[in-house]
C-alpha cells in the first residue's frame, strides 16, 4: 500500500513538476510575445520618425527654393548665329523662329534649323498658337503653315488676305475681302475649306481665333446699329456639337458700346476678350459661356496669355510706377487679379509656370505669383529674344551674334 502510495506520491510530483515547466515555457512565450510587439511598435516609431524629418527636410528644401533669390546667371550653352537684316526673331513653342520677306525657318538652342521656307511677302500676316505658325501676306492668296518640327502646308485663297489665326493643328482661319464682303474662311493645312461665313452676317470681323485643337472659332464682330457700337463675340464649333447648329454657330453675346479688338483661346475649354472697358474670360470646350468679367477704366497698353495666366499692362495709377499689371487667373475665376507695378520699359512679358518675366534689351525682372522678386539683373549683352528652356529659371537668349542658354544662379 505503501508502494502504491509512494508511486502516486512520485507520480503528482512529476505532474507538479511538469505544470511549472508549462508555467515557465508559457512565461518565456509571453515574454517572447511582448519583446516582438515591442519591437514591432520601435519599429513603427523609427520609420514615423524618419518620415517626419524627411517631410520636414522636403518642406524646408522646397521653402528654400522658392525664397532663393537670384543674382547673376551662367551661361550653360552657346552658339554663334549671323543675324540677317530685315529679320525678326520671335517664339515658337520654346523654339525659335526667324522671319523676314523673303522667308522664314525655325531653329532650336543649338542653333539647328528644323525647316525652312522661301517667301515673297511685303506686309506679313502672322499667327502662333503654341507650336504651331501661320504666315500670310496682307493682300496676298498664300498661306504658309509649319509648326516646330516641320512645315505641314501651303493654302491659296481666292480673295486678298486681311487677318490670320491658327490652330495648332495646323488649321488656319482667314478674313479675307471681296469686292464689298468680307468673308471668315477656315482650311485644313492641306487647304481644304471647312467652314465659312461673311460680314453682312453678323458686322466686321475685327478679330478671330482658333482653339488649339482646331475645334472651336472665336470671332469679334463689329457693326453699328442705329448709331450706336456694338460687337457681336461668335463662337463656332466645327465639330460633332456644331454640325447640328446653322453655320457651326453655336452661341453669341454682345456688348453695346465696346469695341473689342482682341479675343484669343488659350486652351482648348478658355477664351478671353479684351475690350475698351472690360476683360470677358468664356469657358466651355463645346459651346462657351461666360464665365467672369473683369472691369477698368483705363487704356489696355498690351496684353500677354499663356494656358492658364492673362495679362493685361496699363499705365500705373500711382506716381511711383510707370507700369501696372493685372494678372487674372482662369482657373479662379471668382477671384480679383494679382497686380504688380514695374518701372521698366519691356519688350516682352511671358509667363513661365507660376512666374513671369519681363525683360528689355538689357534687363530683365523674373517675378513670383506671390509677389517674390527673383531676379533683377543686366544681360551681358543686348537680347532681342528670350524664352523660357522648359526647365526652371533657366532661358534662351537670342542676340545678334548668338543663341545662349543660361542658368539663374
Amino acid at each position: 500500500m505503501r508502494s502504491i502510495l509512494h508511486q502516486i506520491g512520485g507520480i503528482m510530483a512529476d505532474i507538479r513538476s511538469y505544470m511549472k515547466e508549462i508555467e515557465k515555457r508559457g512565461e518565456k512565450r509571453e515574454d517572447y510575445k511582448e519583446k516582438i510587439a515591442k519591437h514591432r511598435m520601435a519599429s513603427v516609431f523609427r520609420i514615423l520618425l524618419i518620415v517626419v524629418v524627411l517631410a520636414v527636410a522636403v518642406v524646408f528644401l522646397i521653402l528654400q527654393y522658392r525664397n532663393k533669390i537670384y543674382t547673376d546667371y551662367d551661361i550653360v550653352a552657346s552658339v554663334d548665329r549671323e543675324s540677317v537684316s530685315g529679320a525678326t526673331d520671335m517664339r515658337l513653342g520654346n523654339l525659335i523662329l526667324t522671319f523676314s520677306k523673303d522667308g522664314a525657318h525655325c531653329r532650336d538652342a543649338r542653333g539647328n534649323v528644323n525647316w525652312n521656307q522661301t517667301f515673297e511677302i511685303q506686309d506679313i500676316r502672322l499667327a502662333v498658337n503654341g507650336n504651331t505658325v501661320a504666315m500670310g501676306d496682307y493682300n496676298g492668296r498664300e498661306i504658309y503653315v509649319a509648326n516646330t518640327e516641320k512645315l505641314l502646308g501651303e493654302i491659296s485663297t481666292t480673295m486678298p488676305i486681311r487677318e490670320l489665326t491658327v490652330s495648332e493643328t495646323g488649321t488656319v482661319t482667314a478674313v479675307l475681302a471681296d469686292s464689298d464682303i468680307t468673308w471668315v474662311n477656315t482650311y485644313s493645312s492641306s487647304g481644304m475649306i471647312e467652314g465659312r461665313t461673311h460680314m453682312d452676317d453678323s458686322g466686321y470681323p475685327m478679330a478671330v481665333s482658333l482653339s488649339p485643337n482646331g475645334e472651336l472659332l472665336c470671332v469679334a464682330y463689329v457693326y453699328l446699329d442705329a448709331g450706336v457700337l456694338k460687337t457681336n463675340i461668335a463662337f463656332y464649333n466645327f465639330g460633332v456639337v456644331g454640325s447640328n447648329a446653322s453655320d457651326f454657330l453655336v452661341s453669341t453675346w454682345a456688348y453695346t458700346d465696346m469695341l473689342i479688338p482682341t479675343v484669343k483661346f488659350i486652351n482648348n475649354d478658355t477664351a478671353f476678350a479684351v475690350g475698351d472697358g472690360q476683360l470677358i474670360i468664356y469657358s466651355g470646350g463645346y459651346v462657351p459661356n461666360p464665365q467672369a468679367g473683369y472691369m477698368y477704366d483705363r487704356e489696355v497698353q498690351s496684353v500677354f496669355y499663356d494656358d492658364r495666366y492673362i495679362g493685361l499692362v496699363f499705365f500705373s495709377d500711382n506716381s511711383e510706377n510707370k507700369y501696372q499689371l493685372n494678372v487674372y487667373d482662369t482657373t479662379k475665376t471668382n477671384e480679383q487679379a494679382k497686380v504688380f507695378y514695374f518701372d521698366m520699359d519691356y519688350t516682352d512679358i511671358f509667363f513661365d509656370k507660376d512666374t513671369f518675366v519681363i525683360y528689355n534689351e538689357t534687363e530683365c525682372r523674373v517675378m513670383t505669383m506671390g509677389g517674390i522678386e527673383k531676379f533683377r539683373g543686366n544681360f551681358v549683352k543686348p537680347v532681342g529674344l528670350m524664352i523660357p528652356s522648359g526647365k526652371a529659371y533657366r532661358y534662351i537668349l537670342i542676340t545678334d551674334s548668338s543663341i545662349d542658354t543660361i542658368q539663374l544662379k
